[in-house]
C-alpha cells in the first residue's frame, strides 16, 4: 500500500471512464431512443471535494451521451471527451493540454478498453468488479463496485495521499 500512497501523492489529475465506473453499467434507453444511467450521489460529492483540493478531473468514455454531459456539468468538470472508442489519443490530447507527466495522472477504468491508458498512467485504478484484466493491469482495486461508491474511494484516497482529506471534510463537520 506504501507505493499506492506515494503514487497517489503525485496526482494532478484523475480521469474516469464513465459506463462501469461512475455508473454501474446499466444502459436503460427509453421508447423514444433516450438513454438514462444512474449516477451515485456520493461519488459526485467525493469529485467536488478532490477538485477543490486543486486536483483536475477529466472524463474519457466510449459512449456520447447527453446525460453525462448534463451529470458532468453538473460538478463542474470541465475535461469530458465523449464518443472515444479508442481512448488513448483523447488521454494523450488531456496530458498534453494540461502539461502533465504520466505520474501525475490517475486513470479509473473497468475494462478492457481502459487498457491502453492504464498501462500508461502513473496510477492505474480498477473498480471491484471490473473486468479481470483490468483488476491485472491496475496499481490498486477500489473495494466498492462502479457506480456504488468507487470513486469516492479513488477521491478519497487521492485526498489522504496528498494530505488534504481532513480539510476535505471540515467544511462537513
Amino acid at each position: 500500500m506504501k507505493e499506492i500512497i506515494e503514487r497517489a501523492a503525485r496526482i494532478k489529475l484523475v480521469v474516469f471512464d464513465v459506463d462501469g465506473v461512475l455508473t454501474d453499467g446499466s444502459l436503460f434507453l427509453g421508447d423514444d431512443g433516450q438513454e438514462y444511467k444512474a449516477f451515485y450521489s456520493k461519488d459526485g460529492l467525493g469529485m467536488k471535494m478532490l477538485q477543490r483540493s486543486g486536483v483536475k478531473i477529466g472524463i474519457i468514455t466510449a459512449r456520447s451521451s447527453r446525460v453525462v454531459a448534463l451529470r458532468m456539468e453538473s460538478l463542474g468538470i470541465q475535461h469530458i471527451y465523449q464518443g472515444q472508442e479508442d481512448k488513448l489519443p483523447a488521454f494523450e490530447d488531456l496530458q498534453h493540454k494540461l502539461g502533465l507527466k504520466r505520474e501525475q495522472i490517475a486513470y479509473v477504468g473497468d475494462d478492457v478498453v481502459d487498457l491502453p491508458i492504464m498501462r500508461r498512467a502513473g496510477l492505474s485504478i480498477a473498480v471491484q468488479d471490473a473486468h479481470k484484466l483490468a483488476i491485472e493491469n491496475a496499481h490498486w482495486t477500489t473495494t466498492a463496485p462502479g457506480g456504488r461508491g468507487a470513486a469516492r474511494e479513488v477521491c478519497e484516497l487521492l485526498l489522504e495521499a496528498q494530505g488534504r482529506l481532513a480539510t476535505a471534510l471540515e467544511r462537513y463537520l
